[in-house]
């Protein structure tokens, strides 16, 4: 599959012009980058209708304050309401910093692509996302959290913002829908020190779930004006050596 097959398969899923292409660019982009879990394999995923879905839903922002925003997925894609709230930090950006809640909001794709288009416009950002339990503890057990990944974005006058996109998992759920692992790799990862990626994943599982409620699956997003502009300093000193979201 290539871009515009994609963009024609999501038209023909029902998706309008604009929200196709929000979409496509989104599994472009991830296919660019090596992400191909989070690529057109989704778009595959999509057509099999894995749950409810209604591409005619639009997102709904519920509370609007300077600090504060929760939004709701209304039944739309995630990929498509964090769609939309980039694009509202963006036009109206917080005076200093400000919280954004998203309830009912999944599936929510390749966080990097977010935080990135966030960091692009001169914000900080950090976005983290649920999903269906799929990681257990390192000893075995019962599912209890989602892969759970924490987006961190940061601008810089200078050159590309740095975006560190990291999965608790040692594979991602998209890397066993592309065929490229199975769902027993799909474990905390760190091997003996898997322990540690468990301990993240449950800490932003009841981070999100305290914040969401029980509006099922959801986002947590922090955004702020920067203060300083670390990055030049910190590529400086690294000497070339690729750094998190590099190409």
């Amino acid at each position: 599959m290539n871009e515009r097959e994609a963009l024609e398969t999501l038209k023909g899923l029902g998706f309008e012009e604009a929200d196709a292409r929000t979409l496509a660019d989104h599994f472009t982009e991830a296919e660019r980058r090596g992400k191909t879990g989070h690529g057109f394999s989704r778009v595959e995923w999509l057509a099999t209708r894995p749950f409810e879905l209604d591409p005619s839903a639009r997102p709904r922002r519920l509370v609007s304050e300077p600090g504060y925003e929760r939004w709701d997925g209304s039944g739309a894609l995630g990929y498509l309401t964090l769609a939309a709230i980039v694009d509202a930090q963006l036009a109206d950006p917080p005076a200093h910093a400000r919280l954004v809640v998203a309830q009912r909001t999944f599936p929510t794709g390749m966080l990097g692509y977010w935080g990135r288009k966030l960091a692009s416009g001169g914000l900080v950002a950090a976005l983290t996302a649920t999903s269906p339990a799929r990681l257990g503890h390192p000893d075995g057990g019962p599912k209890l959290t989602g892969t759970n990944p924490l987006a961190i974005a940061i601008p810089s006058a200078v050159g590309e913002p740095l975006v560190s996109d990291v999965s608790m998992g040692k594979v991602t759920y998209g890397e066993v829908l592309a065929g490229e692992a199975t769902e027993d790799e799909l474990v905390p990862f760190g091997g003996e020190h898997a322990h540690k990626a468990f301990a993240l994943a449950v800490g932003l599982q009841l981070l999100v779930d305290s914040l969401v409620g029980e509006a099922g699956h959801g986002g947590v997003l922090l955004v702020a004006r920067p203060e300083a502009d670390p990055l030049p300093e910190l590529r400086g000193r690294a000497g070339g050596v690729r750094l998190p979201g590099d190409r």
